[in-house]
């Protein structure tokens, strides 16, 4: 452990301490309210992420290269939280350099596939785009063949999904052909975009724009930009669960609309992302008090670290104007310097569903990952003079 992250063990330990969320340049004042002295917190974002990762892979890592389910000794194997590991190995090795970052994103993939019967396919269509998505990102970051290879696979899978029902749309799952969900469309935009950035195929542009049209007319309020869940037939009827918003579904559309934006150039894109990042920051369906919500352990741990993502590559795009810019970046300063003053276990460095509080005895392997995507989101925004 750092000196400075040791410095926040003591911290921590003072318990007639308050936490007081400040703007001010890096640093949050904590103050006794019975004294009138005042001392400054350095926040260390890369070191904090550094060792978050490190706990990441000293906590949950298997033999085989792939992460098991939580930090008691279950040893399940989830195909899509794995993918979400391979992306977050991809931004510590893009952020430090750092090569023992690779062998690592190649056991990790290899390890998926063994683990998943010797081959990538998968009924559920987001656990490959999921894995496409973060295959794609390693193949930019290594020149690794073998990575571009599996997102190739993953995709020519997924396309098959599609079919005109509701006007169109991929399914949420290959064998259930009346549910579509826009946890199985946006990512899938994405990924096209990111395989034709590579390779220049004008069917993958298409796929992704096609894709982003139908979530958009069918998926979206057109009112907020917030992203309803899925449509569905039940009992001959055709639903849109419109009570349903997560995180995850905003990000990656907000993600989706960026690709696009970014290749074609078309304003209507980088608006539509705007809309929708603007409507999260105060949807009580997504935050608490400026704070995203928590989503409770298992696959909701994961949702709002994949918005985080996405949201913060809307911050750094250029052609962003300023006040958003700021907004946003208030928004995401918040919501860092709260995890890392109140919710990471320290020394143990674990995250857990609520980033106002340390996690309990057990923290499943998804809420890790999006404490670990929080702070390299921070330490990556800090660096470009973000969070200030």
């Amino acid at each position: 452990m750092k000196t400075r992250e040791s410095l926040q063990n003591v911290i921590f330990g003072l318990t007639v301490l308050i936490f007081i969320v400040s703007c001010d340049n890096n640093a949050i004042p904590l103050r006794d309210p019975g004294d009138t002295r005042q001392e400054e917190v350095t926040f260390t974002w890369p070191e904090t992420a550094d060792s978050l990762q490190t706990a990441t892979h000293n906590t949950y890592v298997s033999a085989d290269g792939t992460y098991v389910q939580d930090n008691l000794g279950d040893t399940r194997f989830h195909y899509w939280w794995n993918s979400h590991v391979l992306d977050v190995l991809v931004d510590g090795y893009l952020r430090t350099g750092d090569e023992t970052y690779v062998p690592r994103m190649k056991a990790l993939v290899q390890g998926i596939r063994a683990r998943n019967g010797g081959t990538y396919r998968n009924v559920f269509n987001d656990d490959m785009e999921w894995l496409g998505n973060a295959c794609m990102r390693a193949y930019n970051a290594t020149g690794d063949e073998e990575f571009r290879e599996v997102a190739g696979f993953v995709w020519e899978e997924i396309k098959k999904s599609w079919s005109d029902l509701y006007g169109g749309g991929i399914t949420w799952r290959s064998d259930r052909p009346l549910g579509k969900n826009a946890t199985s469309n946006a990512p899938a935009a994405i990924l096209a975009m990111r395989l034709y950035e590579a390779g220049g195929n004008p069917e993958d542009l298409q796929w992704a724009r096609d894709i982003y049209e139908w979530q958009k007319n069918t998926l979206v309020d057109p009112a907020s930009g917030l992203v309803w869940d899925n449509i569905n037939e039940e009992n001959g009827e055709v639903v849109i669960n419109k009570d349903w918003i997560f995180t995850y579904n905003i990000g990656t559309y907000i993600g989706a609309g960026l690709k696009l934006y970014e290749e074609t150039g078309e304003e209507v894109y980088l608006q539509d992302a705007v809309r929708t990042a603007t409507s999260m920051m105060t949807s009580p369906k997504l935050t608490t008090e400026g704070l995203l919500r928590d989503e409770g352990q298992g696959d909701g741990g994961l949702f709002k670290g994949i918005l985080v993502r996405y949201f913060t590559l809307l911050i750094q795009e250029p052609d962003l104007n300023e006040q958003d810019r700021t907004s946003f970046a208030e928004f995401m300063k918040y919501n860092a310097k709260t995890f890392y003053q109140q919710g990471i276990k320290r020394p143990v460095m674990l995250g857990g569903p609520n980033w106002r509080e340390q996690p309990g005895e057990r923290t499943d392997l998804s809420t890790q990952l999006s404490a670990v995507m929080l702070m390299e989101a921070a330490a990556k925004l800090d660096e470009e003079g973000l969070l200030e």
